[in-house]
């Protein structure tokens, strides 16, 4: 078995979002690939006709480009990219003295020297071919949009700031301070927040079919839509224009806006006027989506104060809205669209004992149903689009690769996979087939009379219960509200290809089993979850799957919380850990990250609840550390701070444990640049071997040692 490469992270792409357009004949998608040279993503919108009759066209390479939408009449497509300003709009322009500057200078710089272009609004003419041509021109960018039903205007969400707040965005962006009033002062990935509002705009004809970019001066703005609530940053408005006229969206219009969770659905008319709610509070709403013929509005509806409750699908009749999956004890899968077929029924995504599963339902008799049985338990949908009769989606297999698919709609209910479902691209062949792929099983184990699943990957010459006793990684999943099931991970083959197995449990306190698997960790972290894990990996061992002295952590955001609680409960469980992005002392996090309504949800304020909120801090328990520690962080994550993961790191290495340290100071909650994604995985696997009892008898260097660098 030859090991995969870590550098062939750079030979990955991944794919994105899917659209198909009215007819159904041509699927839209958006890829992430790797640019080595500048050392970041690169985004990239393809179009294939979902037949399969050739392969996908790109029509672009481009930072950020997302969010591809089919204008009604499928002539056309829409998405969203931070490209150089459209060079037909510099045509006729007053030339200025200065030549190179007028060059240089970035489309929605908005006069405040920027060097990066903002995100705005991009049309293809699929038609009549050529570039595509920049519809807006907003000064902070376009965050969303959504065709209007005559395909002649669009509707978008920008931000629109005074003139005071304009010069304190100068301000800060020529280094000021930071200067709030707001309790939801930051959010991850978008930094520190400010009082600027968001709005919706219409956007007219002139600029749609590309004759003059429109800005906040010349489209028209809908005064009573607006954006607010804590996460509004991140969310958005989520505008769907229906075929009435009306055009949804959600936002949050009652008292302290920084301290819920709580949004509403409302609809405004297009020529502006007064926002109407839908609903009235007590909900978390995302994604309304009207039918065909505008008479009903679909959209997710979670509580806004436990996120154990499964977050269902809703439908407003014109009169009321009804929940049409909350028998299901299920939740809506994290980014579920909704996709009508037709005025009385829509498809859907559900998180269903560790599977998404495709649902249809009902809108007029509140009902549902699972589909699309051909999905099998080795892969997940990572994705669905419907558009005339046709259905695409992300198919993602541990050992096939991660691509979209295609087939018609009234096919997703074989039971078999049906001769229809085509393969629309195969975006990682060299990937799959040069290198060795894991191979997948899901695995059941008891626990405190529950039934726990996993998903356990091993590489293709592993037999378990033959073969002998391999190492294992435990690698857990964030959240802790997720789920694991079969995917595409080069992170898992390249951990298989050195011999691992990779064990992904499915720990309670998780979703896909319903409320009660999920609340048993509600306002209790590093106990159900804990023991979990660590009867997934004692059954691992006792089936004879598993070496003792070779098991290792890993895992982000909540996955690095869950091994504070193993190395500080079970302190001779792992061989070594990894814990990477995580909280370790709640007490001291709030206030510091992005997630204090969660944190009063589950505990309530840090004085009110100091018990609770210390026996679920892993860091009261770090004197009876051994097991070496890699901790990791982002410098710039604003959900769990680096704060919590130098204070691990210092607490464990005075406690006498063996630990590494290792910040990506410019990212967030994530590892976005290839070359922090490769680092991380040499560390990780550095950090195996260095602790690894059968690579360490048998003298091997310590792949962490480096000579000093001359001066």
């Amino acid at each position: 078995m030859s090991e995969l490469p870590l550098d062939a992270y750079y030979d990955l792409t991944q794919i994105g979002e899917i659209a198909v357009s009215p007819d159904g004949d041509r699927a839209a998608f958006t890829t992430n690939e790797s640019d080595p040279d500048a050392d970041e993503p690169v985004s990239s919108l393809f179009v294939v006709p979902t037949d399969g009759s050739r392969d996908p066209h790109r029509l672009t390479r481009v930072s950020g480009a997302g969010s591809p939408q089919w204008s009604p009449d499928g002539d056309r497509l829409g998405f969203l990219a931070a490209r150089d300003e459209d060079s037909d709009l510099r045509v006729g322009r007053e030339e200025t003295d200065d030549e190179d500057e007028e060059e240089t200078e970035p489309n929605g710089a908005g006069g405040n020297g920027e060097e990066e272009p903002k995100s705005q609004v991009w049309v293809f003419d699929l038609a009549l071919g050529g570039d595509a041509s920049q519809v807006t021109d907003f000064a902070e960018g376009v965050r969303e949009f959504d065709w209007a039903p005559d395909g002649e205007r669009v509707v978008v969400t920008a931000r629109d700031p005074t003139d005071a707040e304009s010069a304190y965005l100068d301000e800060r962006r020529d280094g000021g301070p930071v200067e709030t009033e707001r309790v939801q002062h930051k959010l991850d990935g978008a930094g520190y927040l400010d009082t600027v509002t968001s709005y919706l705009f219409v956007v007219g004809e002139g600029a749609v079919l590309g004759d003059e970019a429109a800005d906040a001066d010349s489209a028209r703005k809908l005064e009573d839509a607006y954006g607010r609530g804590a996460f509004e940053g991140l969310s958005g408005l989520q505008p769907d224009w229906g075929a009435d006229g009306e055009i949804a969206f959600v936002s949050y219009r009652r008292d302290d806006p920084d301290s819920t969770l709580e949004t509403d659905v409302f609809t405004v008319p297009p020529d502006g006027g007064d926002a109407t709610a839908i609903t009235d509070g007590g909900l978390n709403c995302n994604s309304p989506t009207w039918s065909p013929d505008g008479e009903r509005l679909a959209f997710a509806a979670g509580d806004d104060e436990n996120w154990c409750i499964p977050t269902e699908a809703r439908v407003w009749n014109g009169e009321e809205h009804v929940s049409v999956t909350g028998d299901l004890d299920r939740t809506l899968a994290r980014g579920a669209s909704f996709e009508w077929v037709d005025d009385e029924r829509f498809y859907t995504l559900v998180g269903d004992e560790a599977r998404t599963r495709v649902l249809r339902c009902d809108a007029s008799d509140a009902d549902w149903e699972r589909t699309f049985e051909a999905q099998g338990d080795d892969r997940a949908v990572t994705g669905l689009a419907i558009g005339g009769g046709t259905a695409a989606m992300g198919l993602s297999h541990p050992s096939e690769g991660h691509d979209p698919y295609a087939l018609p709609v009234d096919e997703l209910a074989a039971e078999a996979e049906p001769d229809s479902l085509t393969r629309l691209a195969e975006v990682n062949a060299g990937l799959t087939d040069e290198h060795e792929m894991p191979e997948v099983r899901r695995v059941t184990f008891e626990n405190d009379g529950w039934e726990i699943s996993g998903v356990l990957y091993h590489p293709p010459e592993y037999e378990p219960g033959e073969s002998d006793p391999a190492p294992t990684v435990c690698a857990i999943h964030g959240g802790p509200v997720s789920y694991d099931e079969p995917v595409f991970s080069f992170a898992h083959a390249a951990l298989t290809s050195r011999g691992y197995l990779v064990f992904r449990p499915n720990y309670r306190g998780g979703s896909s089993f319903g409320r009660k698997f999920c609340e048993t960790l509600h306002g209790q972290w590093g106990t159900v979850e804990a023991s979990d894990i660590a009867a997934g990996i004692e059954s691992l061992v006792d089936r004879g799957w598993t070496d003792p002295d070779r098991v290792f952590g890993y895992g982000f955001s909540y996955g690095g919380i869950a091994q504070g609680f193993l190395v500080t409960q079970y302190p001779d469980l792992l061989t070594a850990a990894a814990p990477e992005h995580g909280i370790y002392d709640l007490r001291s996090a709030y206030g510091t990250d992005d997630s204090h309504i969660w944190m009063e949800n589950e505990y309530g304020y840090p004085w009110e609840n100091p018990e609770a909120i210390d026996a679920s801090s892993a860091i009261t328990d770090i004197g009876n550390v051994e097991t070496p520690l890699l901790v990791a962080a982002g410098g710039q994550d604003w959900r769990c701070p680096p704060s919590q993961s130098e204070q691990l790191y210092v607490a464990a290495k005075q406690a006498g444990a063996d630990c590494r340290l290792v910040v990506y100071e410019d990212e967030h909650h994530n590892i976005g640049d290839p070359d922090r994604a490769i680092h991380r995985l040499e560390e990780i696997t550095a950090w195996y071997r260095r602790h690894d009892p059968a690579v360490s008898d048998s003298g091997a260097d310590d792949p962490h040692d480096r000579e000093p660098t001359e001066e």
